[in-house]
């Protein structure tokens, strides 16, 4: 059973990885967003390709947070390995 105490903590480790993942998609949204308001405030004429593109890049890096919530929840509340793991255990075969 110490084999499923150790995927369980490591899942769990993992998982604290993957949610870091949305803050640093925090972070790395607030620059794009304040890099494309000092590029319109120097240049207020290119505001609709700064615009596009900010909106591109912000979208881009939301899809991160979105990975590291997904993989987050699925290493905490389905994990294959664990529930392999589980089935062995019950089985006989580790013992």
């Amino acid at each position: 059973m110490e084999y499923l105490a150790t995927v369980v903590v490591a899942s769990q480790f993992a998982a604290t990885l993957a949610v870091f993942a949305g803050v640093i998609t925090t972070l790395g949204q607030a620059k794009i967003a304040s890099f494309a308001l000092e590029s319109i405030a120097r240049q207020p004429e290119a505001k609709g390709a700064i615009n596009t593109a900010m909106i591109i890049s912000l979208a881009m890096a939301e899809t991160n947070g979105i990975y590291g919530l997904v993989i987050g929840l699925l290493l905490l509340f389905a994990n294959p390995l664990a529930n392999r793991l589980f089935d062995l255990a019950a089985s006989g075969v580790l013992g």
